[in-house]
């Protein structure tokens, strides 16, 4: 458990402040007050990570904070991490939440779940009940923070780490991904070496790093094997079952459809399986399918799904531990952690050699 420490507000002097404040080294909270015009209770709330605070005001205080050096120390580091999805809807988020919540078990804290409605960066709203919280630390998943809120993190010594970062992160940002760009190329291998030259792609969003990173794969499995890439049997879905079914069937109508589909993850793979149904193609005899994720529907389905095994539960469990060992050591700030971990081929019964 972590243990709980004082409450106090610690000066530039102490924790290597900005030289150039323009309030000095020892500038107290009723200095910080009068310069950002509000009063020191208010300055206090921003401290707090209380939300009845204005934004442009909490902006104010908080540059006047951060360029005065004041960092504060939690009143207790509650026994609590807290784990952000952009959606809260798939079997995927659930192996997340597995094996973050088997480290928090471990280490006899507790889990607090929220999701942001959609979008990539979290908002004010829900970093508002972060401060509040005052939590061991922040798991984020397919997320990034802006640049004020991780400082608004960092003045309250709140770490933070990203699973499966959906973009480029900054570099003292520690990290927990997966090997993205093998996996595709090793899905894309198996199905070449079975005999496939017209392999189509059902991707996931192109802004989204991992899902770029598996077509790069495919595309070097196919540039390897001396097959010609065909952006023609390329397209973009948004990691959902409904967008595998779209794309899938796109795909399977045209001229010269494929005899193998790579899906950017499982669940719109098993809507390429919806699709061949539709248009009375069989898996795999007419058509081989490879995901990516191995949730545990792929072992179920009809035929069983060959996938790539992404270790979600081992990714946010690495997160995790790596979360709490910066609050024991009381290393809050950003630092250089970034983990990658393997994916894996699984072979199940959804590939064959195409019918000659």
């Amino acid at each position: 458990m972590i243990k709980p420490v004082t409450s106090r507000v610690i000066p530039a002097q102490a924790t290597g402040g900005s030289a150039g404040s323009p309030l000095g080294e020892s500038a107290t909270l009723a200095d910080i007050a009068r310069a950002a015009g509000v009063s020191t209770p208010t300055v206090s709330k921003v401290l707090n990570g209380r939300a009845d605070v204005a934004p442009a005001t909490r902006e104010r205080v908080e540059a006047l904070l951060r360029a005065c050096g004041y960092r504060r120390r939690s009143i207790q580091a509650a026994p609590l991490l807290d784990l952000v999805f952009h959606e809260l809807e798939s079997a995927w988020a659930m192996e997340v939440i597995r094996g973050a919540e088997q480290v928090a078990h471990q280490e006899g804290l507790s889990l607090v779940l929220s999701q942001s409605a959609g979008r990539l960066t979290p908002g004010q709203t829900w970093l508002d009940g972060v401060l509040a919280r005052r939590p061991t630390g922040v798991l984020l998943v397919l997320s990034k923070l802006e640049p004020a809120q991780r400082d608004q993190l960092a003045t309250r010594e709140i770490p933070f780490a990203v699973i499966d970062p959906a973009g480029e992160l900054e570099p003292d940002v520690p990290a927990v991904g997966a090997t993205n760009w093998q996996g595709g190329l090793a899905a894309t291998r198996h199905l070449l070496e079975l005999g496939h030259r017209r392999i189509g792609v059902v991707a996931g969003p192109d802004r989204m790093l991992c899902s770029r990173a598996r077509v790069d794969g495919y595309r070097a499995a196919l540039e390897t094997a001396g097959v010609k890439f065909d952006p023609n049997l390329v397209r973009a879905g948004d990691f959902h079952h409904e967008a595998g079914n779209d794309c899938g069937r796109q795909l399977l109508e045209l001229e010269d459809r494929p005899t193998a589909i790579f899906a950017g993850n499982d669940q719109q793979a098993l809507g390429v399986y919806e699709a061949a149904r539709e248009l009375g193609l069989r898996i795999p005899d007419d058509l081989s399918v490879v995901g990516f994720d191995d949730l545990p529907a792929a072992r179920w389905v009809g035929p069983p799904l060959t996938t790539i095994r992404q270790p979600l539960a081992e990714m946010a469990a690495e997160a995790a531990r790596i979360v709490i060992g910066m609050a024991r050591a009381n290393d809050r700030g950003p630092s250089a952690n970034r983990v990658e971990l393997a994916t894996e081929l699984v072979i199940r019964s959804s590939t064959t050699p195409p019918r000659r």
